[in-house]
Parts: C-alpha cells; sequence; structure tokens
C-alpha cells in the first residue's frame, strides 16, 4: 500500500471527524480476520517487531539489528517478512544486510521451513496484527516525529489499532529524540513495558557528495528523518521532495529528477531502501546514503530480549 501520510492525520480536525466512523468498519474487519485463524505454537523463541503507526517508524532497521545482535551472542536466528509486492524494496534491504531470511505468502510456512533449515530463533519483521502465531517476545515501533498522530484508527488517523493495545506488548523502541508525552501516554497503559529509543547514523559518507548541492528525495514511511539526519550531518540540501511510501518510481519521474539536478547542478541523493526501487538505467545518476540502525542502552535491551528468549 503506498500511502503519502495525510495533513489531516497529525490532529483531530474536521476531515478525521468525517473519517471517524469508517475506524469502526476497520475494526471490525480487523477483528474478524484474527478470529478466523487458527493459533500456531512454534518450537522456537519467537520475536515480533511491529507497529500502530502506519509507515515510518523504523521496524525493518531494527529488525536487522537485532538479527545481526543476537547472531553476535551466539543464535542462529533467521528473519520472517510476509511478501507484498509493493514492499520489495524492503525485501531487498533485508537480503543485503542479513544472510537468513524466509519470504512468502504465509508467516507460519516460512517459520516451519525456518526451523526444518535448523534456526532456532524466529524474529518477525512485521505481524504484531497476525494472531495466527505465538508471540514470546512483542516490540513495537513509534518515530519521535509522529508519535501517534491525532489518536485516530485508519483511516481517520495513522493508527491499526487503539493505543490502549500496546497493553500485553515487552518493549517500546521509540525511534528518535526522547518524547516525556508518548513516554507517559505508554506507563499509563502499563507499567511493565520497557521503554528504549533508537536512532540512525549514516555508515559511510563520500566526502564528494558533502560538498555539492543537493536534491533530496524520498519514498519511504517518514521521509523527515532522512531530510533530518542529512541536516544534522550538514549536507548542502538546497530542494526535498517527499513521495509515498515504498513509491515504485516511474521512469518519467527519475528523468524529470535528473533533468532538475543537471539544469540546476545538483546532486540527487536518496535512500538506501529508496534505491531499491530505482531501474538499473538510472541508478548511475544518483547516489544513495547507507544507514545504520543504533539503539540507546543497548546492553539493557539485550537483557530485556534474553528475559524471553
Amino acid at each position: 500500500m503506498q500511502i503519502k501520510k495525510p495533513v489531516f492525520w497529525s490532529d483531530i480536525n474536521i476531515i478525521s471527524i468525517l473519517l471517524f466512523p469508517f475506524t469502526f468498519i476497520f475494526l471490525c474487519l480487523s477483528s474478524l480476520n484474527n478470529s478466523l485463524k487458527k493459533k500456531y505454537f512454534l518450537k522456537v523463541p519467537t520475536i515480533f517487531i511491529g507497529n500502530i503507526y502506519v509507515g515510518g517508524t523504523g521496524k525493518t532497521p531494527l529488525s536487522i539489528h537485532i538479527f545481526k545482535l543476537l547472531k553476535k551472542k551466539g543464535w542462529k536466528p533467521a528473519i520472517i517478512k510476509k511478501f507484498y509486492k509493493n514492499h520489495i524494496d524492503e525485501v531487498n534491504l533485508i537480503r543485503q544486510k542479513v544472510n537468513s531470511l524466509f519470504t512468502g505468502k504465509n508467516r507460519v510456512d516460512l517459520s516451519e521451513e525456518a526451523i526444518r533449515k535448523g534456526h532456532r530463533l524466529l524474529i518477525f519483521d512485521d505481524g504484531l496484527q497476525d494472531a495466527s502465531i505465538n508471540k514470546d517476545l512483542k516490540i513495537i515501533c513509534f518515530n519521535s516525529d509522529d508519535l501517534i498522530g491525532n489518536g485516530f484508527l485508519f483511516p481517520a488517523g495513522p493508527l491499526r489499532e487503539k493505543i490502549n493495545s500496546i497493553e500485553g506488548k515487552d518493549i517500546v523502541v521509540i525511534n528518535g529524540n526522547r518524547s516525556k508525552i508518548l513516554e507517559k501516554k505508554i506507563s499509563s497503559i502499563s507499567k511493565e513495558i520497557k521503554i528504549f529509543y533508537s536512532y540512525y547514523e549514516f555508515s559511510k559518507i563520500k566526502s564528494a557528495i558533502k560538498k555539492r548541492k543537493i536534491l533530496a528525495f524520498s519514498g519511504i514511511g517518514n521521509p523527515q528523518s532522512f531530510f533530518s539526519l542529512l541536516k544534522k550531518n550538514k549536507f548542502n540540501v538546497v530542494e526535498k521532495l517527499e513521495f509515498p511510501d515504498h513509491y515504485m518510481y516511474k521512469d518519467k519521474d527519475l528523468r524529470k529528477l535528473i533533468d532538475k539536478a543537471k539544469k540546476n547542478n545538483l546532486r540527487l541523493l536518496t535512500t538506501e531502501k529508496d534505491f531499491h526501487r530505482i531501474k538499473y538505467l538510472f541508478k548511475r545518476n544518483i547516489d544513495f546514503l547507507k544507514i545504520n540502525l543504533k539503539i540507546k542502552k543497548e546492553k539493557e535491551f539485550f537483557k530485556e530480549l534474553s528475559k524471553k528468549i
């Protein structure tokens, strides 16, 4: 699903109020879908990493980071990701970062295949709302720029579930700056949830790119996080363009971007995730930056993981 975040998701307004009745339809369909699913109990520990905010919370980078962390500690993990055609960028990104990804239509079948191949811990990128598999550790992601938006369910707001659904989750990871507002809200729902913060950093930066004037563009869940990171690292960004999340760039889009950059003597720069959605023909005209997700207080974070697995 390609979604460009509507402005009215940020606060309560006339549009969100008019759409509010439709949230009950969304809630009923979600509940019905889960009630019809058969429950499976896997023989290995499971970690589910998801969100209740639609897109842009950093769950895929967190899945990759946890995979590497656990592998370093001697585990034999695998990442399980349900396949959606327009999420191929995330699949390709994970494949480049880890050597044990299982992706397809059915999470149960993927899990059983991973177990047959000797994996002893499964990390699910997304799937918190999937009631068909037992969840040993439940991690929910937020972004400090968006928090919970206007607090309404889709389509009146950006939430897949009510905020109270975080009760019963084990860990909250907030990507970005500290939010006392969200911390207070989480604690009012459950005192048991542990809260951690994550942040991004570039793995390598070509000095030649930093010297150029930049036209930055992105079609991820939260493009502002990319633009803010560029600003923090003192890139000379003279123009920024946003596209919908998981946007499949068309030839005409890329030609327009390239022509604009050449006309104004700018260098095109995007995210690694966006780069996976660009045809090879256009890639030589576009740079991308690799980012790594880091967790503050990582030792404490690993202790919380260990309690459940």
